[in-house]
């Protein structure tokens, strides 16, 4: 018996050898895997990426090459403390390298008032000292320039005629002094218009975005989706209506358009010239018009000629007399604006909006109502004093 037994498994064990000495044996055709309890995939044991999609491509594709034409400026001003002392005070933002040789354009509230500009490039190793070429206040933009020892990387401007809502946008810049932060959102509106306490004016036709843009991003690129700048970052709206605070996904920035304009004036200039026409108006209409003797359709009324003036020198004349409407003084008995260059006005913001569209020297073409009859005033526009 115990020889029989030895003898079956001497037979086992060596049909076993046999089998599994082949060249075409493979044990996983007779044994089935057991995954791991609690497991609830089966796979590789090593995950590989799937790699980056279409949008995430063009994000970092885009991105290494701007963040290296986007500076940090830090810039020094005069200011009073609570004690009344005048002191030195840090103020920081960001630029856009636009050609080889160093001109950089920001805004112009990054460097207004400015003793001392620096600019630091990308890899936060140079620095250099910035020379302010010219600035426009109304536009809040500004050109710099420094000389680098050697050929600097650069963007190209786009155009920002022909937006879409809705279209991808990317925002580079140094927001709260983090630099190279890139953020991503769309076009949110078009054709902004906002209030700016600095310069007592207004910023018009900006662009609203939702991508985040915070203190420190101002003067930054705003790009497309081809690596092209469309905007100058320039404003938000933060916590509790403030532009001090964090964003909240209410950007605005300004129309490349405006600033190629302005660059283009300085190359051909070699300054930068703000066309001014030296009056101010009011948009009237419907009944409170005709109650002052004009036609329905209103116009802006004027409320201000200053003196030498190219408005003056044109022959616009100013209010004769105030009345009261409402709570409000209002000056009539002037010229009232009918139509800009043939084209009729329909707010306060259109005779502002038509000069900014011009350069000093160029002529506004004003139809005004006077004296119960329309006729054309031309006027050959100024160059407000530049303010840095």
């Amino acid at each position: 018996m115990k020889a029989r037994s030895l003898l079956l498994a001497a037979m086992l064990i060596g049909s076993f050898m046999y089998v599994t000495s082949r060249a075409d044996f493979h044990l996983g055709r007779y044994l089935k895997p057991i995954s791991p309890v609690g497991q609830l995939w089966t796979g590789p044991d090593i995950a590989h990426g799937a790699g980056f999609g279409t949008d995430e491509q063009n994000n970092i594709d885009i991105y290494k090459t701007a963040h290296l034409a986007t500076v940090n400026i830090t810039s020094i001003v005069m200011q009073r403390n609570w004690f009344l002392a005048v002191v030195p005070a840090k103020g920081t933002g960001s630029g856009i390298i636009i050609n080889e040789d160093g001109m950089i354009l920001t805004n112009n509230h990054v460097v207004r008032g400015s003793r001392e500009v620096t600019v630091t490039l990308a890899n936060g190793r140079k620095q250099y000292k910035a020379r302010v070429l010219g600035a426009d206040s109304h536009n809040d933009i500004a050109l710099l320039q420094i000389n680098a020892a050697t050929k600097l990387p650069y963007l190209h401007l786009g155009s920002s005629d022909n937006l879409q809502v809705g279209q991808k946008v990317l925002a580079i810049g140094n927001p709260f002094g983090l630099s190279g932060t890139l953020t991503t959102g769309v076009i949110s509106s078009l054709g902004r218009t906002l209030g700016d306490e600095q310069s007592e004016g207004r910023l018009e036709d900006l662009i609203q975005t939702d991508a985040a843009i915070n203190p420190g991003n101002s003067g930054g690129p705003l790009l497309d989706s081809r690596g092209e700048v469309i905007g100058i970052n320039t404003a938000i709206y933060g916590n509790g209506g403030s532009s001090e605070g964090g964003n909240i996904g209410i950007g605005f920035a300004m129309p490349i358009n405006k600033a190629k304009e302005i660059i283009e004036e300085y190359r051909t200039r070699g300054h930068i010239a703000r066309p001014t026409l030296g009056a101010q108006a009011v948009h009237v209409e419907g009944d409170l018009a005709e109650e002052l003797g004009m036609p329905r359709s209103g116009g802006l009324l004027v409320q201000r000629i200053d003196d030498g003036s190219p408005a003056e020198e044109a022959g616009l004349r100013p209010p004769r007399q105030v009345v009261i409407v409402g709570n409000y003084q209002l000056g009539v008995g002037g010229d009232l604006i009918t139509a800009i260059d043939g084209k009729a006005v329909t707010s306060d913001a259109d005779l502002d909006r038509a000069v900014n569209r011009k350069h000093a020297g160029d002529q506004l073409r004003l139809t005004v109502w006077r004296g119960g009859r329309s006729q054309e005033v031309t006027v050959t526009l100024g160059a407000a004093p530049e303010v840095l």
